[in-house]
């Protein structure tokens, strides 16, 4: 039963949403839906990540925490740098991180933050994952930087995933 349906709930899901996009239960409408609640999620399964394990709850509350902190005071300072840039220009640049993470769940998380906060563009992942190329709106030391976002985000996420 496993193979036929390897996530149920997805399954359902799709036949449901199918009918609903629809708006009819005719036989082939049913026909349609059951084939694409079937087929669609056993073509996709490469496609879809490995089930990560959470080590600590509690620092990831404590992370979501930091990120939503981090969302708020960039969003601030990006707006502050946008609304004075004619008098003084933002000092953008490119940044490699060195990274220690090497979990594919950890490195999706981190890219997600990275998307999230406003101010830094996540532009590359060496193929052997040991750096991270960012780019940053205003920056004023690279080296703080780096150790910033290092104790922010890889070590919790470091702690979380690995």
């Amino acid at each position: 039963m496993r193979r036929l349906l390897p996530s149920p709930l997805l399954s359902l899901a799709l036949f449901a949403l199918w009918l609903a996009l629809n708006h009819s239960m005719a036989p082939g409408h049913l026909i349609m839906a059951a084939l694409l609640a079937i087929l669609m999620p056993i073509l996709l399964a490469p496609l879809r990540p490995y089930p990560a394990r959470i080590r600590h709850p509690l620092v990831l509350m404590r992370l979501i925490l930091t990120v939503g902190h981090d969302v708020i005071l960039s969003n601030l300072s990006v707006g502050w740098g946008v609304l004075r840039s004619h008098r003084c220009m933002p000092r953008g640049a490119f940044v490699r991180i060195p990274l220690e993470l090497r979990s594919p769940a950890a490195l999706a998380a981190l890219s997600t933050i990275t998307t999230v906060v406003p101010g830094t563009v996540w532009c590359e992942l060496m193929l052997d994952r040991s750096s991270l190329l960012l780019h940053v709106f205003d920056l004023d030391d690279e080296a703080e930087f780096i150790a910033h976002f290092k104790s922010r985000y890889e070590r919790p996420l470091k702690e979380i995933f690995e």
